[in-house]
């Protein structure tokens, strides 16, 4: 475990290092600079999943490929005390980007979302907001608190879409049904996010909550977002990915197997071409 002291100071500087982020809008990425780009479906926590994907990232040898993970908290493995251990992989990903600065890139998920705003979600019968906070109670201490209050503040910075060159937009998930006609892409790119966008009626918690995966659909979003492809996760996968249309991949990495995408981001892909991208941890 860290020591609390410093990685207070760690979580600071993720802060701002993702605020500085090149290519920020808001809480949009336009990664104009990136050759490359590898996407990690949700980890939910999963520290031996997350190693693989260090190593196959190999950041330092490959300075123009940036790595895109999500969906990091509310995970199954629990301290022997009581709480949730999936903070760790959090205070992970923000030395990462901290050491990254221009290619590591943390999307907000809808339970990164749900723990900042205190939406409950369970799984179960487990209030996963409060397993969180146990956990870090459990890790930190007395300074449990200063850490948590940060940890919030990495949830209200970090972005909520990539978007690449070649027109692949990446999110944790799009807007269902009714939300779509209403969901304005002008809110990705504020910076604070107005409160009224995070809950149930925004334009952020619908982007990080739907579930519609018809071909039409899927169309209808990316047209709205300007982009060709979508590579998103919030859907479980059996097989650790899924393919439910001619214009988008759902990756999952919660588990085993757990899925990736590693493509090309400075040239035209077809989706064909994309999907011939995914590999497994």
């Amino acid at each position: 475990m860290p020591d609390p002291v410093r990685l207070l100071r760690t979580l600071e500087q993720a802060v701002e290092a993702f605020r500085k982020t090149p290519g920020r809008k808001g809480r949009l990425i336009e990664a104009t600079e990136a050759e490359e780009v590898l996407v990690v479906g949700d980890l939910h926590g999963h520290l031996e999943n997350f190693r693989r994907v260090l190593e196959i990232a190999q950041l330092n040898k490959n300075p123009n490929r940036h790595l895109v993970v999500q969906e990091l908290v509310h995970g199954p493995f629990r301290y022997a005390a009581g709480g949730d251990k999936s903070h760790q992989l959090l205070d992970l990903v923000a030395a990462l980007k901290c050491q990254y600065p221009q290619q590591v890139h943390l999307l907000l998920g809808n339970h990164e979302l749900a723990q900042w705003t205190c939406e409950p979600i369970a799984k179960v019968d487990d209030d996963l907001n409060t397993l969180f906070c146990q956990g870090v109670d459990t890790a930190y201490g007395r300074h449990a608190r200063d850490i948590y209050v940060i940890y919030h503040k990495l949830f209200a910075t970090i972005p909520v879409a990539v978007r690449t060159p070649n027109r692949v937009f990446i999110s944790h998930s799009l807007p269902s049904g009714i939300r779509l006609e209403k969901f304005n892409p002008a809110a990705l790119t504020l910076d604070p996010s107005p409160e009224d966008e995070l809950y149930a009626g925004g334009s952020i918690h619908a982007l990080l909550w739907g579930r519609n995966t018809t071909s039409k659909h899927v169309a209808r979003f990316l047209q709205k977002v300007d982009a060709d492809y979508l590579i998103s996760g919030h859907i479980p996968c059996e097989h650790g990915h899924e393919v439910p249309n001619d214009r988008q991949i759902i990756l999952d990495a919660m588990g085993t197997p757990a899925c990736y995408c590693l493509f090309p981001a400075n040239r035209p892909l077809t989706q064909k071409e994309l999907v011939g991208c995914i590999g497994k941890l």
